[in-house]
């Protein structure tokens, strides 16, 4: 095992994101206090911590009071429209250059914030959904993320509102892809895309593209047999096919099917029915299909580490909402940038990437304790009663 000759501290990690963050988000300082990195430090604390700005500042000694820090927030973040496309070239800022040499896999997929509130202005800013926490209201994001070990950077977002179309939804972020020069080999995407005008939309773009088959028409038991997509369903063996799918506008669109019939256990598990929708590639057999799709569920993790990294709040603005969402998917391609540019090892013909040697929860608790250190940790509390010594 090759020996390491140097070593990052987490004051390095910490400027670095600063740096970032400061460089396109570019807010202003507002006040001697509330000065640019100090907010950032605060910011990073309490996405750390998951909580609130409020409860940040009470936990840091010379951090500003919490009113300050909205104010200044309120006076310096630009509009909506404004602050995702900031929030969109934070998220670009570290990519390196090899995503940009050659064309790369792409999973899109939508992540739903329960919210049990009001709206603030609009009644579009609340998502509809099916029933999740308690609540079919949500904040709803959609993101874009390079599926290519070592470099599974999120590189699009985008603030989804009631009855945004979801083929606008996805030229968007191959938009912003297309801005940091990252192209779409193929698209991975997730079954609720699956639709008339998505798939129209992909296939006058010249975007390949696979998702999963919904399980639609009458059921095998039904007088006049199955119909739709569920016959796909119903096929004992594996195979190739073709289907039509047509709106209530009349509109059709036209896919390629494959059929992966997959074994549950051994020797002799129960097997189950694969099904997906397919336009542009060509695939060798039902296996790389089955593989290929497999690395979507890549997008689920980078939700994990988004959960992992969100600052919590009550607010009903959708503006501080996106920001805590941006923070949390830049603090997360910064991790991922680490392990590619400083912690990976030297390896023939590719960097050898051990993610042991830092986790995300790792570096946040590196941000926190430089948080920490900079603004002091009130460890005390005021109380009636003596302490027992």
């Amino acid at each position: 095992m090759r020996r390491c000759q140097y070593s990052i501290r987490s004051h390095v990690v910490h400027d670095h994101a600063v740096a970032l963050c400061q460089k396109h988000l570019r807010l202003k300082d507002h006040g001697p206090k509330c000065t640019v990195p100090t907010i950032l430090t605060i910011l990073f604390y309490a996405a750390s911590r998951l909580t609130s700005l409020a409860a940040a500042c009470f936990q840091l000694v010379f951090a500003p009071s919490a009113q300050a820090v909205d104010n200044a927030l309120a006076a310096t973040l630009p509009a909506l429209a404004e602050l995702q496309r900031r929030l969109h070239r934070a998220l670009q800022g570290d990519l390196p250059k090899a995503l940009r040499r050659r064309r790369q896999p792409l999973a899109i997929d939508l992540v739903l914030l329960p919210y049990h509130g009001q709206p603030l202005d609009d009644p579009r800013e609340i998502y509809r959904g099916q029933a999740k926490s308690g609540t079919t209201h949500f904040h709803a994001y959609a993101t874009a993320y390079v599926m290519r070990k070592g470099l599974r950077f999120t590189v699009g977002l985008v603030y989804v509102r009631k009855g945004d179309a979801l083929d606008d939804v996805i030229k968007e972020l191959l938009h912003q892809a297309a801005k940091a020069s990252v192209r779409p080999r193929y698209l991975l995407l997730d079954r609720g895309f699956y639709s008339v005008a998505v798939i129209r939309y992909l296939q006058r773009a010249r975007v390949p593209f696979l998702m999963p088959l919904p399980c639609k028409g009458r059921k095998a038991d039904h007088p006049e047999g199955p119909s739709s997509t569920r016959i796909f369903h119903l096929r004992q063996k594996s195979g190739w096919g073709e289907h039509t799918l047509k709106n209530k506008q009349g509109a059709t669109a036209t896919v390629r099917v494959c059929v992966k019939r997959k074994q549950k256990g051994r020797p002799k598990g129960k097997a189950t029915t694969l099904v997906y929708a397919f336009w542009g590639i060509t695939p060798s057999s039902y296996q790389w299909v089955y593989q290929t799709y497999r690395k979507r569920f890549g997008i689920e993790t980078t939700y994990r580490q988004l959960q992992q990294a969100r600052i919590r709040t009550s607010t009903r603005d959708p503006l501080l909402r996106l920001l805590y969402v941006g923070i949390a998917l830049i603090l997360r391609n910064v991790w991922v940038w680490l392990h590619w540019e400083v912690l990976s090892g030297k390896r023939r013909g590719y960097r050898r990437i051990e993610l042991e040697r830092l986790t995300f929860q790792g570096m946040l608790v590196w941000l926190q304790h430089v948080a920490e250190e900079l603004l002091g940790f009130f460890d005390a509390r005021f109380t009636e009663r003596p302490a027992p010594t």
